[in-house]
């Protein structure tokens, strides 16, 4: 990202289009927050509304929301895709996203009104499709692609099955579908969205940005060109064959865990060999979500074959710091990135530098709270009144997301109406 060869203001979206969709995200990790007031640790009884309720605030609200403002970012720079008419696509996607996702949290939570169901199905299937198959077309289109660009169409495809099979639930939900495959479908869904749309595009990601960014050597080609199709293929064959042999789980997430745990200590180890002397926050933020993915894993494969308490929701808690970490750690080189790129592109010799935008120290404060929001997380299943601790801790962390977002916006402002231009014609 950091090598303007790969990317002209031309090709890369206009900043807003990113901005508005990371602060869409932090502002439904806010409002994820607050929801903890109300429904407290029965976020980790998967059977419950507010576990429902909960999941699809972190992984549509926010997890979506923070990867499609990556996607338009990275999309350019990875895969030497221009999307068209970015900002048209955008708010295609922005404000239809934006009102499914809060339909179908209210069908969640008021199930009888069942036409809410219909109306998050049609909104959300619209956004998400309108959205994904422009990309993919043009990822398809790609010549030559490198392992980043290839692990990005399977996230994408991974993405699609995710919605087609949650339209199945959805309309069985709203009684307009039978659901005799209700439980199988549900399984798929959950597979599809954790282990091959967020861990693959996490994974298809850090092909180019571990060495890009911390100057590490690259990953074996083996594990670059075979691991993305892999987890695809190995959730899509397990979801086929799993509508007549439903135990084939079992298996298939003993082999996801042994990928997914295999790739996060090989990134640990690349990390170890990077040739960038200094450690900022973002370092530590892929380290800490890495090492999170391998307990997460652990705990994943125990809870397959053991009964022991709170093995599963520990496994929840550290796959969705593993992936909180993982965006924040984006979030962190991208924002600063595009302020000072956008604005030195224009032309401006004022633009503020990056750690003008935001500061090293300013995400290592933010690291210490997600830090603590994943301690108290893990103490609430133990002790359950600290849940109003950790709702305090994750409306302070998204909170801190959306204020850096907005000091980005005002020092972009500020430079275009104030900052001092080249003077191109006084050079000639």
């Amino acid at each position: 990202m950091f090598n303007q060869n790969g990317l002209s203001l031309d090709q890369a979206p206009p900043i807003s289009v990113v901005f508005r969709f990371f602060f869409l995200g932090s502002l439904f990790g806010i409002f994820g927050g607050f929801l903890l007031f109300i429904y407290q640790t029965t976020i980790f009884n998967a059977e419950t509304t507010g576990a429902l309720t909960f999941t699809h605030v972190l992984t549509l609200g926010v997890m979506l929301s923070f990867m499609f403002a990556a996607l338009f970012q990275m999309l350019p720079v990875i895969a030497g895709v221009t999307l068209t008419s970015p900002s048209k696509k955008a708010n295609l996607l922005l404000y239809p996203f934006t009102l499914g996702i809060v339909t179908l949290l209210l069908g969640f939570n008021f199930p009888h009104y069942t036409w809410l169901f219909i109306v998050s199905a049609f909104l959300l299937s619209i956004a998400i499709l309108t959205a994904i198959v422009p990309m993919l077309t043009k990822l398809l289109a790609v010549k030559s692609h490198t392992p980043s660009s290839k692990g990005m169409v399977f996230a994408l495809l991974s993405l699609g099955f995710v919605v087609l099979l949650a339209l199945y639930l959805l309309g069985t939900l709203s009684g307009i579908l039978e659901g005799s495959h209700y439980i199988q479908v549900k399984t798929s869904h959950y597979s599809f969205g954790l282990f091959a749309w967020i861990s693959l595009l996490i994974i298809s990601i850090s092909f180019q940005v571990i060495e890009m960014f911390y100057v590490t050597p690259p990953y074996p080609e083996s594990v670059s060109r075979y691991l993305p199709l892999t987890l695809f293929l190995v959730v899509m064959l397990t979801t086929v064959i799993g509508f007549f042999i439903p135990q084939i789980w079992l298996i298939t997430d003993l082999i996801l865990a042994l990928l997914l745990g295999a790739y996060a200590l090989l990134t640990l180890k690349r990390l170890t060999q990077k040739k960038r002397p200094l450690t900022d926050a973002t370092v530590w933020f892929w380290r800490l979500g890495l090492s999170l993915l391998v307990l997460s894993m652990l705990c994943m494969t125990m809870g397959g074959f053991t009964n022991v308490p709170f093995v599963k929701p520990l496994s929840y808690i550290f796959f969705s710091f593993f992936a909180l970490s993982i965006v924040f750690a984006m979030f962190y080189k991208i924002v600063p990135f595009l302020t000072w790129f956008h604005l030195n592109s224009q032309g401006y010799f004022t633009a503020p530098m990056m750690h003008e935008v935001i500061h090293p120290k300013t995400a290592k404060k933010h690291l210490y709270i997600h830090l603590g929001a994943l301690v108290i997380f893990v103490l609430s299943l133990f002790i359950p009144s600290v849940i109003f601790i950790a709702a305090l801790l994750m409306i302070l962390s998204f909170g801190w997301i959306a204020w850096q977002i907005i000091h980005a916006w005002k020092l972009y402002n500020k430079t275009q109406e104030t900052g001092e231009k080249f003077d191109m014609g006084s050079m000639s």
